[in-house]
């Protein structure tokens, strides 16, 4: 609507901190806030009522058609991408019967993945226990090193 830029917008801001004062000037943001809030609100207000009267006269359906007429290729590839996300959510291993063999592969793949998911956690837990038993006799190491120091 108004293409104003960072410049413009700083030259407003000065021309309006000196004549209402730096005392009125929250004041006169504030009201100028609620007003273009108000604006925004009446704005998408009637954007949302266009759009319904739309929705009820079906332009939509018209929209769809002239976009199949004017790109029927276009309009092939969203109804592939559709059957493919469609069979991507299918997919789901919960979703299978549990007596089929797509069934049955999907409940060992899904055992199989929480073990090496354990076995994985128990292997960092380990590694990180062994660090830092290495560490503290690395620390118990320098403590003794600085006794042997300070009784010398």
């Amino acid at each position: 609507m108004f293409d104003l830029g960072w410049t413009e917008l700083l030259v407003i801001g000065v021309v309006a901190l000196i004549v209402v004062g730096p005392k009125d000037l929250p004041v006169l943001f504030r009201n100028a806030g609620r007003w273009v809030g108000k604006a925004r609100g009446m704005a998408r207000e009637f954007s949302s009522a266009m759009n319904e009267a739309a929705d009820e006269a079906g332009v939509n359906e018209i929209k769809k058609g002239l976009k199949t007429a004017a790109n029927p290729v276009g309009s092939a590839m969203d109804g592939v991408k559709e059957a493919a996300q469609e069979m991507a959510a299918s997919m789901d291993p919960t979703k299978f019967d549990p007596d089929s063999e797509t069934g049955k592969l999907a409940t060992e793949r899904a055992e199989q993945a929480k073990k090496i998911q354990a076995s994985t956690a128990r292997a960092a837990a380990e590694r990180k226990a062994k660090e830092a038993a290495d560490a503290l006799a690395k620390a118990e190491e320098a403590e003794a090193a600085l006794k042997t120091e300070s009784k010398t």
